[in-house]
């Protein structure tokens, strides 16, 4: 059904539409209203979940890892100091493999304090082992909420959705809400491996000594790792009952076929960055997108074969990684491309909630063979 939603109210209406049973929550802007959303639904007996109240971020988390390891289909929300404040947890529930879905509605990290939008709260924790998602829209917020609870349950891993702070959480557009019965055809009833139970009690999370702690993260990083071609499949299943896709679900190029400079983005900036390549396509100028959707795992081998035959690419990151003169995920790039005859360059943009209109971005294509790490202020 369509319905005008903000990125918000989707991600609420996913987590009813996937049967989440428990949702623990502290409230922090701009993610409210994602939580607010749920609690109206369990108040108004729409959703039959129980919310718990906690104190902080890093409390919510741990009722989170809590409830997850009883077997339940587990939801949070955070953003910015509330996921820096979780960091401890975030080792915790990835190591303890329990498939919690997270949203992050991204915001800049303190000091000096600001509650606009960039990614440096969620970049800052791409090591933590969890799977991250950065979407463009509130149909793509809704689609991989429920794509991510399919995809955690099958590797085991939790999972973050992130979505631009204010820019898609506060903003409505239309959003198509799939039937409750295509979404439980689609993602069954959670039935865990193994969970706490009192009738046949185990132990989740027990010391690992110097002896076997290694092989516990060796396997941990594999199945990080094959988690590329569970996402892919799992993107493709829900493509084909829903009739909606993006790109292979790790990357989605757009009119880069042909093109001699390549632009690189994640999350709502990809929608500015479409008009900008169609503007400069008019202009005769052979110039494309590439949206990096999953960033966790990191789809190296996808990026190498779409970004290696061309002459320049303009990364853009809406993060810092200080004391290095480039952008995170360009460093990323131009380790997996390793091409000297592509001319990469890093973009620093968006901080703090600096707009990124199509004027800065054309800015950033035609400066590309400069030398140097571009601020487009």
């Amino acid at each position: 059904m369509k319905e005008i939603d903000e990125a918000s109210m989707a991600v609420a209406k996913a987590a009813k539409l996937c049967r989440v049973k428990v949702v623990p929550m502290y409230p922090i802007t701009p993610q409210t209203h994602i939580v607010e959303r749920i609690a109206d639904f369990i108040n108004d007996g729409e959703m039959k979940a129980e919310m718990l109240h906690a104190e902080s971020e890093h409390s919510a988390l741990s009722a989170a890892i809590g409830a997850s390891a009883t077997g339940v289909r587990t939801f949070s929300a955070t953003a910015s100091q509330g996921l820096a404040l979780m960091h401890e947890m975030l080792h915790v529930a990835s190591g303890n493999r329990l498939p919690i879905v997270m949203a992050i509605a991204n915001r800049a990290l303190s000091a000096p304090i600001n509650i606009w939008n960039d990614h440096q709260d969620s970049i800052s924790q791409r090591d933590t082992g969890w799977l991250q998602f950065y979407v463009e829209s509130s149909q793509e917020a809704l689609d991989t909420v429920i794509q991510s609870y399919k995809i955690a349950e099958t590797v085991l891993l939790p999972v973050m959705v992130n979505l631009d702070g204010f820019t898609l959480s506060h903003v409505y557009e239309p959003t198509d809400v799939p039937e409750q019965k295509e979404v439980d055809e689609f993602l069954p009833e959670y039935k865990a491996k193994w969970k706490l139970d009192p009738e046949n009690p185990i132990t989740i999370g027990p010391i690992s000594l110097p002896w076997n702690h290694m092989e516990i993260k060796q396997e941990q990083q594999a199945d990080s790792l094959e988690s590329i071609k569970v996402v892919k499949q799992v993107h493709e299943e829900f493509a084909k009952k829903f009739k909606r896709k993006y790109g292979n679900g790790l990357i989605e190029e757009y009119k880069c076929k042909d093109a001699k400079t390549i632009l690189v983005c994640m999350g709502s900036t990809c929608g500015t960055a479409r008009v900008a390549i169609d503007n400069l396509r008019k202009k005769g100028k052979k110039v494309g997108l590439l949206k990096l959707r999953c960033y966790r795992p990191f789809p190296g081998k996808e990026l190498k074969r779409a970004l290696r035959d061309k002459k320049y690419v303009a990364v853009l990151d809406r993060a810092i990684s200080f004391g290095m003169d480039e952008g995170p995920v360009c460093s990323e790039i131009r380790n997996v491309i390793q091409c000297e005859k592509t001319i990469i360059k890093s973009y620093i943009a968006g901080l703090g909630g600096r707009d990124i209109t199509e004027d800065r971005l054309v800015k950033a294509i035609n400066e590309v063979d400069k030398p140097g790490t571009g601020w487009l202020n």
